[in-house]
């Protein structure tokens, strides 16, 4: 388990956590779009899913990948049918993540990366945190990030990593200030150029709208 290749929602998720307070470093439910956006990601490089219609999620392949987060995923989109229309993307990823997130999370602690902490508000509300575990795979994953990021983000995955950590605004925490903001300002273009981070980003929005109404 340790040495298999990180997932796309597993990288999110390393980059999206404080590695010493174990908190989300954007708001947690921005994060959690995010590696559902991710997780989609994952399984059209599979040649599992494909979108029609313009933002419609369609399985064409519903053959189980191996791995927990990708066949996880690809068991909570509706099955392939004939003549159906397929899910909308951001409806999906808005109610996705959370379940995907926890999956996530047990996935790392199996490799180590991440251990589970519980704690209680004022002594009775238990809630948890996630800080960096025996076996550190938040350093070398922000390490990668930001040469990937200061090379230009020559690969196609890095760039499909970059857009879901600005589609969710992550992109402020990772890249701070004034010597972030052309790296931040490229990151907010790639955004539009891929059907999974524009999901994200309508579901962050919607939310910003929520809350400002």
């Amino acid at each position: 388990m340790t040495g298999t290749p990180l997932s796309l929602p597993e990288e999110l998720l390393l980059l999206g956590l404080d590695p010493v307070r174990g908190r989300p470093l954007t708001n947690p439910k921005y994060l959690h779009y995010g590696l559902a956006g991710a997780a989609l990601a994952d399984l059209e490089a599979a040649g599992r899913i494909t979108v029609e219609r313009g933002d419609r999620i369609t399985v064409i392949n519903p053959l189980p990948l191996g791995n927990a987060i990708g066949d996880g995923t690809l068991a909570a989109l509706p099955a392939p049918a004939k003549g159906g229309k397929g899910v909308k993307a951001h409806r999906w990823v808005h109610g996705a993540g959370r379940p995907l997130q926890e999956l996530c999370l047990r996935v790392l602690e199996k490799r180590g990366a991440l251990r589970r902490e519980t704690h209680r508000a004022l002594g009775l509300f238990p809630y948890e945190r996630f800080p960096v575990g025996p076996v550190d795979l938040t350093g070398p994953a922000r390490a990668r990030f930001t040469a990937a990021v200061e090379a230009g983000l020559p690969g196609w995955r890095d760039r499909l990593l970059a857009a879901q950590v600005a589609a969710c605004d992550l992109d402020a925490r990772l890249l701070p200030g004034a010597a972030g903001r052309p790296h931040r300002r490229a990151l907010r273009g790639l955004v539009k150029e891929c059907w999974t981070s524009r999901a994200v980003h309508h579901a962050v929005q919607q939310d910003k709208s929520a809350a400002g109404g």
